[in-house]
C-alpha cells in the first residue's frame, strides 16, 4: 500500500433527528441523520401492519366490496 494514500479513520459521534447517538468510524468527526435504525419503521416495525391493513379497506371501499357482498355470491 502506498503511504499517505487513505485518509485517517477517527471516531465518529452518529446523531440522529429523533435524538440517538451512537460512535462508530469514519473520517469526519460529527454526522447527522434524519432517520436510523431506531425510528425507521423498517427496524421498529410500527407502522407495518396499519398500512397494510389500511390498504385492504380502501381496496374493498374502491371496488365497492362489503360484507354484504360476499354473503350474496
Amino acid at each position: 500500500m502506498k503511504a499517505g494514500l487513505h485518509p485517517e479513520a477517527k471516531e465518529a459521534t452518529v446523531k440522529c433527528a429523533c435524538g440517538a447517538t451512537f460512535k462508530t468510524k469514519s473520517n469526519t468527526e460529527n454526522i447527522h441523520l434524519e432517520v436510523c435504525s431506531e425510528c425507521h419503521s423498517f427496524y421498529t416495525g410500527s407502522q407495518g401492519k396499519a398500512k397494510k391493513t389500511g390498504s385492504v379497506e380502501k381496496f374493498n371501499k374502491k371496488y365497492g366490496f362489503n360484507q354484504d357482498n360476499d354473503k350474496n355470491a
